[in-house]
């Protein structure tokens, strides 16, 4: 198990843990989810699978629901794949 795939699991197991964007975007990059950083406050992530984008704060600590989110856009990736 690599280590985006053991950060996934920790992100689904606890979403409310002190979580960086730096956390998300590793996962990101390991399943090929596009990153788009404006230089604003915001990161969106996007993949051809699927049709919706998430958009997430890049503020510390990334709230819990956004962790969430991701993990469910992760899934519906994974589920179109």
């Amino acid at each position: 198990m690599n280590a985006a795939s053991k950060r996934l699991d920790a992100m689904r197991a606890n979403p409310r843990a002190d979580w960086q964007i730096a956390d998300v975007e590793v996962v990101a990059r390991a399943l090929k989810i596009a990153i788009r950083k404006s230089g604003g406050s915001h990161v969106v992530f996007s993949h051809a699978a699927v049709a919706t984008r998430l958009t997430v704060p890049s503020r510390r600590p990334i709230k819990s629901i956004y962790i969430v989110r991701f993990v469910e856009f992760v899934d519906e990736i994974r589920g179109t794949s």
